[in-house]
């Protein structure tokens, strides 16, 4: 005899049927809603990156001023940037910066690291010594660095005197004149690659280092087999951040030696600034934007793919 259906029994077949309802639908489903979460950095990455790298394509094959876009010329802006010879130096003068600081900071920051990466006090007091001048604003960096290199008075003629030798002149020699502004650079910048080195060093197991111990390795095989290969990764980004951001040299030139002497330290967007607010050629600057664009692209993706090659032989 069937049993007669009541109101619990109802109430259960309902949420037996509610319970296989929720089973059936699927967690990993994508919420949209989820957007709003993202939606606020997507508004600026849209407006402050997207639009103006666009934006700027647009304007490097119009002859373009501070008050209109003018006319469509093609690719006449760059044709007149590789037939400039300040423009040609201007790359040269980059490159040779970049390859000044890149491996110095790489190297340095490496070599602080191991320096440092111990659970000492006075270890503690000199990363944050060392990193203290990468929070300086560019403006204080290059202050400090004119005092140092002031001739006859500044603090390296003060330190050559002492040993009766005359300090170089690293402001006004056009051999020197880079390099001058590169040590400044390295000064300023090496407490991020000692950072990110320090952060890698210190996720290595330190059960590795107590079997080599036991192997008794000394501290070079420890370095060479253990220590540079767990850190590799770490060293990869540390060079292609560093190429990026030194690429991008400023601030160091304008102040410190204004493009001089005779150009040699004008980089590209040294270049740029005059181009476009100086001279208000707005069409030529984005050309010479889009330019250092693509090096700096182009270098950062050499780096990565070479050293991406060598981790896979």
């Amino acid at each position: 005899m069937a049993e007669p259906l009541t109101a619990t029994t109802a109430h259960q077949g309902a949420g037996a049927v509610s319970v296989k309802r929720a089973r059936s639908v699927d967690i990993y489903a994508p919420q949209w809603r989820n957007f709003l979460f993202v939606a606020p950095y997507l508004v600026f990455f849209v407006t402050l990156l997207v639009v103006p790298l666009f934006w700027g394509i647009w304007l490097s094959f119009h002859k373009a001023d501070t008050f209109s876009s003018g006319p469509f010329i093609g690719f006449g802006n760059y044709v007149r940037l590789f037939n400039d010879r300040i423009f040609l130096q201007s790359i040269w003068n980059t490159f040779y910066f970049v390859l000044l600081t890149v491996p110095s900071l790489a190297l340095l920051g490496l070599f602080l690291a191991l320096c440092l990466n111990r659970r000492t006090r006075s270890a503690a007091v000199l990363r944050g010594l060392f990193f203290s001048s990468s929070v300086l604003s560019v403006t204080i960096v290059t202050l400090i660095w004119r005092i140092v290199y002031i001739p006859d008075i500044g603090l390296l003629s003060m330190i050559f005197g002492l040993f009766g030798a005359r300090a170089p002149a690293f402001l006004s020699d056009p051999s020197l004149a880079m390099i001058g502004i590169a040590i400044a650079t390295v000064w300023w910048c090496i407490g991020l690659p000692m950072m990110l080195f320090l952060s890698a060093l210190q996720q290595i197991p330190q059960d590795i280092y107590e079997a080599a111990a036991l192997d008794n390795a000394n501290r070079w095989q420890t370095l060479r087999s253990i220590t540079l290969p767990s850190i590799k990764r770490s060293f990869v980004l540390v060079v292609i951040i560093q190429i990026v951001f030194q690429f991008q040299l400023f601030g160091q030139a304008l102040l410190m030696t204004r493009g001089g002497p005779n150009n040699l330290t004008k980089p590209i967007v040294f270049y740029i600034y005059e181009t476009a607010f100086r001279r208000w050629d707005l069409g030529l600057g984005a050309a010479a934007s889009e330019i250092l664009f693509v090096l700096i692209l182009v270098a950062a993706m050499v780096q990565f793919l070479v050293s991406r090659r060598k981790a896979d032989v």
